[in-house]
Parts: structure tokens; sequence; C-alpha cells
């Protein structure tokens, strides 16, 4: 529903799209894209991965070293990552690789808890690690030398595992961007790949 309602707008049809830490393939399996490719160090990607869908188990610090990808990749979509990171440097490495994946003007779209606004459940989770904002975010991808399109600090609701998640409750919600500034806690980032150097 979420690829179907809002993110498929910036995804032609005819893109290649790559996953980072894709994990089982929720994304993948929705987007329409000429070719998906998921990154993801996670031996049960390849067994969980839709067909059609390609499995790199890569670590996704170094995808630079994917030289087939280099400049060859319209869209890199990044969901419910970076906050397992374990410093600044692995998020702008991660970055550095994203970029170096992309077409010049090619487009990474990010959806990331913002630490803003869902501090008191941030860590909860035991492998959350990095604190992300919406601040820190643009700080990074502006380092990472991304030119930045778009930044809704307040997207979706900060999920947890095992909530169930209505496909019509989904789809009023983002219907209704008014909502989300109350009950959004995760951020939306788009940015693009300018021209310059790899």
């Amino acid at each position: 529903m979420l690829v179907e309602r809002f993110l498929q707008r910036y995804i032609p049809h005819d893109s290649v799209v790559v996953d980072v830490a894709g994990g089982y393939g929720e994304f993948t399996s929705h987007v329409r894209a000429a070719r998906k490719i998921i990154v993801d160090m996670n031996p049960d990607t390849h067994a969980a991965a839709a067909a059609g869908v390609e499995v790199r188990t890569v670590d996704v610090r170094f995808l630079g070293g994917e030289r087939d990808l280099l400049g060859a990749v319209d869209v890199v979509f990044v969901s419910n990552f970076f906050e397992h990171l374990k410093s600044a440097d692995d998020l702008l490495a991660v970055l550095a690789g994203c970029r170096s994946l992309l077409k010049e003007g090619g487009s990474l779209l990010v959806i990331q808890p913002n630490f803003r606004y869902c501090f008191r459940e941030y860590f909860d989770f035991l492998d959350h690690s990095l604190p992300i904002t919406d601040r820190s975010l643009t700080e990074a991808l502006i380092a990472s030398d991304f030119v930045i399109d778009e930044i809704v600090p307040r997207f979706l609701p900060f999920t947890t595992k095992g909530r169930a998640t209505s496909p019509a409750l989904l789809r009023a919600y983002l219907a209704l961007p008014f909502a989300w500034r109350f009950f959004g806690t995760q951020l939306f980032a788009r940015a693009h790949r300018g021209a310059g150097a790899a």
C-alpha cells in the first residue's frame, strides 16, 4: 500500500531500483520497476525475495564494490535501516555507496524513524544504535554530495514488530498529509545525485 500510494510516484516503471538492507523484500515485492535488486547480508533474503528480484549478499558499507552497478541505478531505497548503524562514519559510508550506484539525477528515497519525535521508543530495540533526526540526516546528505529535494520530518507513525497495519487505515492516512504532523514520527527524505565527481 505504501509503495502503490506514495513511493511509486518517484519510481518510473523502467527504472533500475536497489533496495539497501531490503530484508525480506517487502518493498521490491510491490514496486513496479524494470530491474529490482536487494542488497542485504541476511542469508534468508534469497529465499524470501519475490521472483525476478536479484539478491546480493553484500555489506552495505561497501556498495562501491558492486562495480557493475556503479552509475547505473535510477533509484536507491532505504527504509528503517540507518538507526542500526554503529556510527556516523558508517552512515556516511553507506550514503557514499548509495551515491556511487546512482546515475546522475538518480534518486535516493529514505524512510527513517526520526529521533526527535520517537525518542521514547527509539531504543526499545536492542539493535537501534544511531539516533537520526531530519536535521542530522540533512547534514549527512549534504556532506555526501546529495542534492536534497524534499524532507518530511513527520511522515509515518513509528511502528513496532507485530503491530498489524490496516491497508484501509494506511490508505486514508497517506491521503491526509495534515494528519502526519500529529502522528508522524518517521521521516521521509528524497534526494538526488547531482552533476560532479563520482
